[in-house]
């Protein structure tokens, strides 16, 4: 039932960008001023980029704790007009009484044009993470990404993005391929004559290996859990198969982003389906939802 209700879903979403992308007779209106997710657009000049952003959930490709984590993420950024741009990040964990900050990263990065529709960039990560973290990608210390996005005829955007994670010492690394259609909603002047809306309905598919979950898997969540033996035989059978590469899960969601002035508000509902999940004999110590939705928001200063 839960298999049947997902594939009618997505052939519902798809057929609306369908519908979206054939209906359009020209150019969306804005297009030329169009901000994209992730901020990613390089202008031309410097720029500095102050902001804190909430997730309701920490969710790493549709893999999610059993206790919902909520975490604040102050940022900061700074972008050459070249479109080489550094930044930082926090992971801090509200509700909790010791240890709230539970990580952090710093990265760099070049963003380019390749024509008017074709952009690309490339970056690297460095992660940081508190021992007693139980986010489920903690044992990830470094990440490289290149991404290509292609917009075709100002109606849809298809991404490209691949990343290689090297894991913690003694977990094998992996690697990530994320396909993704995009179709942007603007309007222009909402509250002030430059004031700019962009809904952006997204699908993703997100392959790739699983070792990251090695160490949530053997070596925090059930360290100390006293396992039967067919539970062993369960975790052994599944840390075998953490290697191939596979569909981790399909996301649906809806970035909104409201800008005006320096101010910079941003809001995303993501509903992630599921696949290749873990076995039901663990479930009661990991998450085995066929789909999990959360949230995150942010407001920003950019100069």
């Amino acid at each position: 039932m839960i298999q049947l209700l997902n594939k009618t879903l997505l052939s519902i979403l798809f057929l609306v960008f369908s519908i979206s992308a054939f209906s359009q007779t020209g150019p969306l209106p804005g297009a030329d001023e169009k901000i994209k997710p992730g901020d990613k657009s390089n202008d031309g000049t410097s720029s500095i980029k102050f902001g804190i952003n909430y997730s309701s959930n920490n969710v790493f490709m549709g893999r999610t704790d059993t206790t919902r984590t909520p975490t604040l993420i102050p940022q900061i950024k700074y972008t050459l007009k070249s479109g080489i741009y550094f930044s930082g990040s926090l992971d801090i964990i509200p509700g909790r009484k010791k240890k709230k900050l539970d990580g952090g990263d710093l990265s760099a990065g070049y963003d380019f044009d390749i024509t008017d529709d074709l952009s690309g960039g490339v970056s690297y990560s460095k992660l940081f993470y508190n021992k007693a973290s139980t986010q489920i990608a903690s044992s990830i210390s470094n990440t490289f990404n290149a991404n290509l996005s292609y917009d075709i005829g100002d109606i849809l955007t298809a991404a490209l993005s691949a990343d290689y994670n090297i894991n913690k010492q003694g977990i094998n690394n992996d690697a990530f391929v994320n396909l993704s259609i995009t179709h942007d909603f603007i309007m222009i002047g909402i509250f002030g004559d430059a004031d700019i809306l962009l809904i952006s309905p997204t699908v993703t598919a997100n392959t790739g290996t699983e070792n990251f979950y090695d160490a949530y898997l053997t070596r925090k969540n059930l360290k100390s859990l006293k396992r039967t033996a067919a539970q062993n035989a369960l975790i052994t059978q599944y840390i075998n198969q953490l290697s191939k590469y596979k569909l981790l899960d399909y996301e649906l969601s809806a970035p909104v982003e409201y800008k005006s002035g320096h101010f910079i508000f941003q809001f995303t509902p993501t509903y992630t389906i599921v696949q290749n999940q873990l076995p039901k004999g663990v479930a009661s110590q990991i998450s085995n939802k066929a789909s999990v939705f959360y949230f995150e928001t942010s407001v920003a200063l950019k100069f």
